[in-house]
C-alpha cells in the first residue's frame, strides 16, 4: 500500500523536486496561502516523476508498450531515415502521454541498442502525425534477440522541453528494462514489421512494460 502511495521517483524527478520544495520553503515566508498552493504543485511534480516496477510477460514472440497513455495513432509508414530505415514499411503505435500519466519508458522486447540518434526540433503538440518529423526527438535502433529490428521514438511534446535516454549503443536490455524518460507531455513511437500481429487499437490506455502491443506471427 506505501509504495502506491508514495512510490519511488526517477532521478530526474529528485532534482526538480529538490528546486520545488527549496522555493515552496522560502514562499511560505511570504505567504501561506500560497505556500499552500505549491504544495499541490510539489505533490504533482512528485507524481509526475514516479517510476513503478512493472512486470512484463518476459516472452519476447511478444511486444509490450514503451510508454504510458493512450495510443493516439496507428499507421503504416516507412521507418525512420535517420537510422537507415526509411526504405522499410513498418507498423507505427504511437503512445501519448499526458501530464498525469507515468513517463518512464521501457524497451519492447529483449533486445541490443544498435544506434541512438538524437534530433532536435521544434515543440508541437505530440498527438499530430506531423510531430514524428517536425519535433525534437531520441531514436533508438534496436535488434531483438530473433534478429528483428524496430525503432523506439521518444518526441518531445508541446510542453516537454528535455528528453533523457538512460542507455547506449551496445547495451543489452530485457524486455521491459527502462531507457529514458521524458520530461511532461510527449509521446513514444514503436516501429515494427509485418511479422508482428497487432493486437493494439487506437484509443486503448496502455501501461509501459505490460501492456501487449503486438505478437510474432
Amino acid at each position: 500500500m506505501l509504495e502506491i502511495i508514495f512510490p519511488k521517483i526517477h532521478k530526474e524527478g529528485k532534482k526538480i523536486l529538490t528546486i520545488t520544495l527549496s522555493i515552496n520553503f522560502l514562499v511560505f515566508f511570504l505567504s501561506e496561502t500560497l505556500g499552500l498552493l505549491l504544495i499541490i504543485i510539489n505533490v504533482w511534480v512528485y507524481y509526475f516523476f514516479r517510476d513503478p516496477d512493472r512486470v512484463s510477460i518476459g516472452d519476447d514472440n511478444y511486444l509490450v508498450s514503451p510508454a504510458d497513455g493512450k495510443i493516439s495513432m496507428i499507421t503504416e509508414c516507412n521507418g525512420p531515415k535517420e537510422i537507415g530505415m526509411e526504405e522499410k514499411t513498418f507498423t507505427r503505435v504511437s503512445v501519448f502521454m499526458n501530464v498525469f500519466d507515468c513517463h518512464v519508458n521501457r524497451v519492447p522486447t529483449k533486445c541490443d541498442i544498435e544506434e541512438i540518434f538524437y534530433k532536435p526540433g521544434k515543440f508541437i503538440n505530440a498527438s499530430l502525425d506531423k510531430a514524428s518529423e517536425h519535433n525534437e526527438r531520441n531514436i533508438l535502433k534496436v535488434k531483438g534477440k530473433n534478429g528483428d529490428e524496430f525503432a523506439i521514438v521518444q518526441i518531445a511534446g508541446l510542453v516537454a522541453r528535455r528528453i533523457v535516454c538512460e542507455t547506449d549503443v551496445g547495451k543489452e536490455l530485457n524486455q521491459g528494462d527502462r531507457f529514458g524518460i521524458i520530461r511532461f507531455g510527449s509521446r513514444v513511437d514503436l516501429y515494427f514489421d509485418s511479422s508482428y500481429q497487432l493486437f493494439a487499437k487506437t484509443g486503448q490506455t496502455v501501461v509501459a512494460g505490460e501492456s501487449l502491443l503486438a505478437k510474432k506471427k
